[in-house]
C-alpha cells in the first residue's frame, strides 16, 4: 500500500465530464448479464470493443459518481494488507488505539518481521461489526428517551 500515491481531487473539467459519462454508463448498465461491452475510441479513431465483467462496469460508474460530486477515488483489493497507520487511517482512530484494538484480539493481525500488518478485509468487517452495534445502542437510546417522554 505504500507505494500508492494518495488520489488526486479532480479538477473542475474531470467533474462535469464525469458527471455527464456517469449518467450515459448508466442507462447501459444491465444485471442480467454477465458482462458488458463497451466500445473505446483512440486517439487515430479506432474502434475496439472490450467486453469486461458487470460488476467492474458498475464500479466505473460508482468511481464516475464519486468524481462528479467532487471526490478523489482510491481502489483497495479485499486481500490488501494495510500497515497500523493505513489502518488507522482507514478508521478514522489514532494509530495508538488501533494497536490496542489489534494487541486485544478485536482485529485480526499478523506480523512481517516485527511489524503487525492487517487485512482490508479485516477492517471492514470490525468496521460493518462496530456500526451496527452502534446503530442498536443508538435505537436503544432512542426508545427509552420515548418511554421517560423526554421529547426526542
Amino acid at each position: 500500500m505504500n507505494s500508492q500515491k494518495s488520489p488526486d481531487l479532480p479538477t473542475e473539467a474531470d467533474v462535469l465530464l464525469a458527471k455527464e459519462s456517469s449518467r450515459l454508463l448508466a442507462v447501459y448498465l444491465s444485471s442480467k448479464e454477465a458482462s458488458q461491452s463497451i466500445r473505446v475510441i483512440d486517439q487515430a479513431g479506432e474502434h475496439g470493443a472490450v467486453r469486461i465483467p458487470t460488476a467492474a462496469f458498475r464500479l466505473l460508474i460508482d468511481v464516475l459518481s464519486e468524481m462528479a460530486q467532487g471526490n478523489a477515488v482510491s481502489m483497495i483489493p479485499v486481500h490488501a494488507q494495510l500497515t497500523t497507520q493505513e489502518a488507522a487511517d482507514m478508521l478514522n482512530v489514532s494509530r495508538p488505539y488501533l494497536i490496542k484494538l489489534l494487541d486485544g484480539g478485536v482485529i485480526p493481525f499478523h506480523k512481517v518481521g516485527s511489524h503487525r500488518r492487517v487485512r482490508y478485509q479485516h477492517l471492514v468487517d470490525y468496521k460493518l461489526k462496530a456500526d451496527t452495534e452502534r446503530l442498536a445502542t443508538l435505537d436503544t437510546l432512542a426508545a427509552q428517551a420515548q418511554e421517560l417522554d423526554m421529547g426526542y
